[in-house]
């Protein structure tokens, strides 16, 4: 009985120890935050135009091409360090980009964009962040590429950087294209 009692610590230490060496020696990235929603179709949403800005956003939207879909709030500082990024993506790479505005104020996102300029075609407001949680949104900005079928083929969540738009976002879109 009292080596049952010392073996317990040791057979619960051994069992995390595995539980924790296994994906790493797996060479799996403990940073990467997996998404359930990979190559499955895009949840079903309907969200509002920003005020003054015409068409809202919705499930309906996608399909046809390859697009991004980029969920940002004026409130967000590295929403504001990837617009560059995004900026040069649509304007300089043709690149369609939608924007779900998360918990936000209107009148902050629309300042926002005039102020940093709008390169969306489509934005929806997502108030209460609930159509965010539907795409498995952990916090802004993420961004997903989204097929020809509506289907999420990629997700990046923190703000797009220029080395990982060309190693990764570019050459997907381009494959998506056919």
């Amino acid at each position: 009985m009292r080596k049952a009692l010392f073996a317990a610590p040791l057979l619960l230490f051994l069992g995390v120890a595995l539980w924790i060496a296994v994906p790493l020696l797996r060479g799996d990235d403990p940073r990467v935050l997996p998404s359930a929603l990979i190559d499955r179709p895009a949840p079903e949403f309907d969200l509002p135009p920003l005020p003054g800005r015409g068409e809202g956003f919705s499930r309906g939207d996608l399909g046809g091409a390859p697009v991004l879909v980029n969920v940002f709030a004026s409130w967000c500082v590295p929403c504001l360090a990837e617009h560059p990024v995004l900026t040069r993506l649509a304007r300089e790479q043709g690149v369609t980009v939608h924007g779900i505005n998360y918990r936000d104020d209107p009148a902050d996102a629309l300042a926002w964009l005039a102020r940093h300029g709008d390169i969306y075609d489509r934005i929806g407001a997502d108030p209460e962040g609930r159509v965010a949680i539907d795409w498995g949104v952990y916090g802004v900005p993420e961004t997903f590429v989204v097929d020809t079928e509506g289907r999420i083929r990629y997700r990046h969540p923190g703000p797009l950087t220029p080395d990982l738009v060309e190693r990764e976002i570019l050459p997907l879109l381009a494959d998506l294209q056919g």
